[in-house]
């Protein structure tokens, strides 16, 4: 009976260990790393698979880690969300030679809000303009070590990290935003100019990993 007892209490702690590790802070890659797992191919909405550097253009990649549910991403009553810039973003790596993806890494939600079929419909609803990848057992979150929906990594031509952290200073309001920190830098990247702010904190809802 004591062995047995031993056992449980042994169970427990170590599951407490592994929920405590699986939601520690996660550092990101730092500026100047090449990004991992370019290789690594994730299912688009279209049904098409892609890689980073199939998506990767002249003067490099903007990355996304978003999802369908967040209301840092969707909005909320009194919230705009950040999603309702991701087409103003796409347009501005457009002029700028650069490649764009937003990337679902939600894995813990995937039977149900994230599901790829609901993406399909999230994407088409909001008529996103780039592609919209499953991350399956958000891999390449965990690569990046991207914490939040949305947390946006901006990558040169050589898949060297120029940017990181939140799209700009007010997921409130697009009316009242000071600071378009992504869109200075994908400026600045698309002009061969220095980044100014190549670092700023991201904020979000955590990304539901299993």
């Amino acid at each position: 009976m004591k062995t047995k007892l031993t056992l449980v209490a042994f169970a427990l702690a170590l599951t407490t260990l592994l929920s405590f590790n699986s939601h520690q802070k996660r550092e990101s890659i730092k500026i100047g790393t090449i990004a991992p797992l370019s290789d690594h191919k994730m299912k688009d909405v279209s049904g098409e698979e892609f890689t980073l550097k199939d998506l990767n253009q002249e003067k490099g990649i903007f990355v996304v880690f978003s999802c369908n549910t967040c209301p840092f991403v969707v909005g909320s009553k009194d919230n705009d969300g950040w999603e309702n810039r991701y087409n103003e973003l796409h347009e501005t790596c457009k002029r700028n030679n650069i490649g764009m993806v937003l990337v679902n890494s939600n894995e813990a939600k995937r039977k149900g809000d994230d599901s790829f079929e609901k993406m399909i419909n999230h994407s088409t609803e909001n008529k996103y303009k780039s592609p919209y990848l499953v991350d399956k057992n958000h891999k390449l979150a965990d690569a990046f070590g991207a914490s939040t929906t949305p947390h946006v990594f901006l990558l040169n031509h050589s898949l060297k990290l120029v940017y990181k952290g939140a799209i700009d200073d007010n997921v409130s309001s697009k009316k009242e935003v000071k600071s378009k920190w992504a869109i200075d830098a994908i400026n600045s990247l698309g002009k061969n100019e220095k980044i100014i702010n190549s670092s700023t904190r991201n904020s979000g809802c955590s990304i539901k990993r299993i």
